[in-house]
């Protein structure tokens, strides 16, 4: 009878320390589900900051270089243009020449076709996120894509490729200077057009950037 006693408290024993560790698990488990939602939100919150600074930066990316393609030209139309109308013919064209060559490297390339890459993956971008933005920054990206670059390739470049394949040292003074005014009246006027549209796109970028910023 009593070692029936001992052998039953013995059991009751183990068994409190049985619910007791259950609770304490229980306790435990509790306080993990109350620390998840914690830290998948801390999770969550970081990915949208990520997120957030990524976008950024395409849309800062895409304002600077639209920027300095727009100052490019407009520092050539208040410049070198009032500037080569006082020259020779002859020096004027082989200036040219010598410009449209030296042109073509890899920071105009950055500042030129960046530009428009950079804002269409920012339009891209606030798709499903701000509608005013996507609206300034896809307009950004027609207006430059239409008004700067459409401009180049289908204006200026087949001016610059004629001027190039022309042998000035072989050419007459009256062909010289008459091709001059033909060159130099349609080349000032698409650079003028390509200016005022990459100008424009670059307002539009800014004042999406302006939304965007009145929104955070």
């Amino acid at each position: 009878m009593k070692k029936g006693l001992i052998i039953t408290q013995k059991f009751g024993v183990l068994t409190a320390a049985f619910i007791h560790l259950t609770a304490f698990e229980t306790v435990s488990s509790d306080k993990l589900n109350e620390a998840n939602p914690l830290k998948m939100a801390f999770h969550t919150k970081n990915i949208l900051i990520m997120d957030i600074s990524f976008k950024s930066i395409i849309l800062f990316g895409s304002i600077i270089l639209t920027g300095l393609s727009a100052g490019l030209f407009y520092a050539w139309s208040v410049s070198v243009i009032p500037g080569t109308k006082g020259v020779a013919d002859l020096t004027y064209l082989k200036t040219m020449q010598s410009i449209n060559r030296a042109i073509l490297n890899p920071a105009f390339f950055l500042v030129f076709f960046g530009s428009i890459v950079l804002l269409s993956i920012s339009s891209i971008y606030e798709f499903h996120t701000n509608k005013w933005v996507f609206t300034l920054m896809l307009a950004a990206s027609i207006t430059y894509l239409i008004g700067t670059v459409g401009i180049t390739a289908l204006g200026n470049v087949p001016l610059n490729d004629q001027l190039e394949v022309l042998k000035i040292a072989e050419t007459r003074a009256d062909k010289i200077s008459e091709f001059r005014k033909y060159y130099e009246s349609n080349w000032n006027r698409l650079h003028l057009i390509r200016t005022v549209f990459a100008v424009l796109s670059f307002l539009l970028a800014v004042l999406a950037l302006f939304i965007q910023t009145k929104k955070i």
